[in-house]
């Protein structure tokens, strides 16, 4: 790993202090993720609630298409939600759900059609709304109330409260709870509304060039380490994944089974999303200005290198960088990705010639010679300030 002079720029938006810049946000979300620790007759009620809210899901979804596929009628979530005090009536053990629990479960099947419809006028593949089976249904959530934490205790209506593993204190205002049940276990998340708290500025702005072979390289000169948490684990996954399939469905060996692989693929996600929060947090406390390209990360992972891009993330680390700038009152900025690898970042002559093998950058007008990604992440940073690096704003794909 190589280090430079960080690059300076002139004062811009992002250097001008919180109160003084009206776009910026003073306050933002925050996500608190926590273990649950219910007792047998706790987890028992969290069950039944999943059980009921899988229900309601289901039959919804059946109501919605029986209306349009029988009468040509459309069925909306607000027009199922009128209902809900009929079913209680019908249905008594819906009585022992929170009311805005179940306003969330047909917000959910909405918002499930709503995709739907969008990728049809799209031209995507539509991807109609399923039916949830058993375990396919893990979670459930307290839009705005009926919710509260004291301590390590934490209180949910129509359940009670439930200890919790409070590994740090809560911040901001409680906007909406989640309990999410994972591997046979229970989390619950809450979302805060955060005061932002802008960090001292450091004068400095960096670019940020991804890659499969290093994570990423930064105009300053450092190449940051691809870990590949996926690959790493692919011989343990194999061979779980290989006993599972062995075991005969519906038996207690296969449950074990299936609950062993999730167990190792929920570590290789948590392995990178660790990752990912330190290299961000990282970008965001050294520089005021963070520029990368961007990618189209969903279309990219369908191709030959499929693989590699979703063991690296990259979607996961733009959001995280993007949410963690907000928090600290820092820019991001999305550059247009094209023949950012092709151009010269000296006198800006572009050729695919440029690049004459993976790692090395020749430029056939000039001369210059350079690391590829690292000639790459000074021409990102260059598209997003160019007072930082002289980039020619015009030139010619051959």
């Amino acid at each position: 790993m190589s280090n430079g002079p960080a690059h300076s720029y002139m004062p811009g938006p992002w250097q001008t202090p919180l109160e003084e810049v009206p776009h910026i946000q003073t306050t933002t979300l925050k996500t608190f993720r926590y273990r649950l620790r219910p007792t047998k007759a706790q987890e028992a009620a969290l069950l039944e609630q999943l059980r009921l809210c899988r229900g309601l899901y289901n039959a919804a979804l059946q109501e919605r298409r029986d209306a349009y596929r029988k009468a040509g009628k459309t069925v909306t979530g607000y027009d199922q939600m009128k209902y809900l005090t009929e079913i209680k009536a019908a249905l008594p053990e819906y009585q022992g759900v929170y009311s805005q629990v179940l306003q969330d479960v047909l917000k959910r099947l909405d918002k499930a059609f709503q995709g739907f419809f969008r990728r049809v006028k799209a031209g995507q593949t539509p991807g109609y709304p399923r039916f949830k089976g058993a375990g396919w249904y893990d979670s459930i959530c307290y839009p705005q109330s009926g919710f509260s934490v004291s301590g390590d205790v934490a209180y949910f209506s129509k359940i009670g409260n439930i200890r919790l593993r409070l590994s740090r204190p809560l911040e901001g205002k409680l906007k909406t709870t989640t309990i999410r049940r994972e591997c046979g276990e229970w989390y619950v998340s809450y979302v805060c509304e955060v005061e932002t708290q802008p960090l001292p500025a450091t004068g400095s702005a960096v670019g940020v060039d991804v890659g499969t072979t290093w994570f990423c390289i930064t105009s300053d000169g450092e190449f940051v380490e691809n870990p590949r948490h996926f690959q790493t684990a692919m011989k343990k996954l194999r061979v779980k994944q290989r006993s599972l399939s062995r075991k005969k469905r519906g038996s207690q060996r296969r449950k074990k089974a299936k609950q062993a692989v999730a167990k190792l693929q929920r570590k290789v996600a948590r392995q990178r999303l660790d990752f990912h929060h330190k290299t961000a947090t990282r970008l965001i406390r050294e520089n005021d200005l963070v520029a990368h390209e961007d990618l189209n990360v969903s279309g990219m992972g369908k191709g030959n290198l499929a693989r590699s891009i979703h063991d690296v993330g990259w979607g996961q680390f733009f959001s995280l960088l993007s949410l963690k700038a907000a928090s600290a009152g820092r820019t991001v900025i999305r550059v247009d990705p094209r023949c950012t690898s092709q151009t010269c970042h000296k006198c800006g002559h572009t050729c695919r010639e440029n690049r004459v093998s993976q790692s090395r950058f020749v430029c056939q007008s000039c001369g210059h010679t350079a690391n590829a990604d690292l000639n790459a992440a000074l021409n990102i940073l260059g598209r997003a300030c160019p007072s930082v690096v002289n980039v020619a704003p015009s030139a010619s794909v051959h």
